[in-house]
């Protein structure tokens, strides 16, 4: 039996870690075999959230919810703590991967425009070829950046 595609949001409580007040709620989505949830930490001040990488399981979306508002206050804040730690650990390799967004954006825009005739053919093709170019280079570096943390600031 398949159930439903889209994920639901469903709040499950207010925490304060480290004189930070954080919105947690828990996204929850069917695989195609049980019901897995994510908890998702706002940062009440800035807005910006965090998420844990670890899953809820349940039978049902409303198990899921039921489960993650079961968790101490300790297992709440280990894994927003965990969640947090995951956020700009990899920085070289986040900024490769929005350099490649946003020249796919740019091969995009371009090819828009030919379709379009806002482009001179040929100068549109060779642009075409050149942000080609660009992104391979970029994807043959991804592995130099895959798995390099930032180091600690001293």
């Amino acid at each position: 039996m398949k159930g439903p595609s889209a994920s639901t949001d469903h709040h499950i409580r207010e925490i304060e870690l480290d004189d930070q007040i954080y919105a947690v709620t828990l996204r929850v989505g069917y695989d195609g075999v049980e019901y897995l949830g994510r908890l998702r930490f706002m940062d009440t001040g800035s807005g910006i959230t965090f998420q844990d990488h670890a899953a809820v399981p349940g039978s049902s979306a409303l198990d899921a919810v039921r489960r993650a508002s079961e968790f101490s206050e300790t297992e709440m804040a280990q894994r927003c703590y965990r969640a947090l730690s995951e956020k700009r650990r990899f920085t070289r390799l986040r900024s490769t991967t929005d350099e490649i967004i946003n020249k796919i954006k740019f091969l995009n825009r371009i090819a828009v425009g030919l379709e379009k005739g806002m482009i001179d053919p040929v100068g549109g093709k060779q642009e075409l070829d050149q942000v080609q170019e660009e992104l391979l280079d970029i994807v043959k570096s991804l592995r130099l950046h895959a798995g390099v943390e930032d180091e600690e600031p001293k």
